[in-house]
């Protein structure tokens, strides 16, 4: 959830500043993600970049547009480049639309279950990183919430590389046990 806050935070600071420190931020982000979802969507590698470079470019120009109440900003950019994606494929002079392609399909409406179950172990997930030690949850939250890998954090940290390995396995430890040990308290 801090996270999105966060990438939130930095779209609003390139619309009222123009921070281009924060847009730098956002594309190092966001720009390897949605070129990696557009070719899952089917676009080519040549096609994938160019939209997603589009979208940050979009995000750049338009970025006064985004209502952080109404989505976060990952959800904000994906809708864009799907948006972009299904442009491009409709300019397409040479090929017909598929109206069975995936991506133009609505998307399923969603489950209330799952969702449900979602949040319970979002709560139970929060609950067990308050509880780990401050050396743990750095190293954790590095690696999930801001995506770094384990040599990044280490050179952030100025941490041996084998620690930070060693503190996110204890971490997972500690976690999958209070995750489980939790989960049996609510099926009694």
């Amino acid at each position: 959830m801090a996270q999105t806050q966060y990438f939130s935070d930095l779209i609003v600071k390139v619309a009222v500043d123009r921070d281009k420190s924060a847009f730098v931020e956002l594309f190092d982000h966001f720009a390897p993600r949605l070129k990696g979802y557009l070719m899952k969507q089917g676009a080519d590698d040549a096609v994938a970049e160019e939209i997603a470079q589009d979208v940050m470019v979009t995000l750049w120009r338009k970025a006064d547009l985004f209502d952080p109440k109404k989505s976060s900003a990952s959800t904000w950019l994906f809708r864009v480049a799907r948006n972009r994606r299904i442009d491009r494929l409709r300019r397409q002079k040479t090929a017909e639309l598929d109206p069975e392609e995936p991506s133009l399909q609505p998307a399923a409406p969603a489950d209330v279950a799952v969702e449900m179950d979602a949040r319970l172990r979002e709560k139970r997930v929060r609950v067990a990183l308050s509880t780990l030690p401050d050396d743990q949850k750095q190293v954790v939250e590095m690696a999930f919430f801001l995506g770094l890998s384990h040599s990044e954090i280490a050179d952030r940290t100025e941490l041996p590389l084998g620690t930070v390995k060693s503190r996110i396995r204890l971490a997972f430890g500690r976690l999958r046990r209070l995750i489980e040990a939790d989960e049996a308290v609510d099926v009694d």
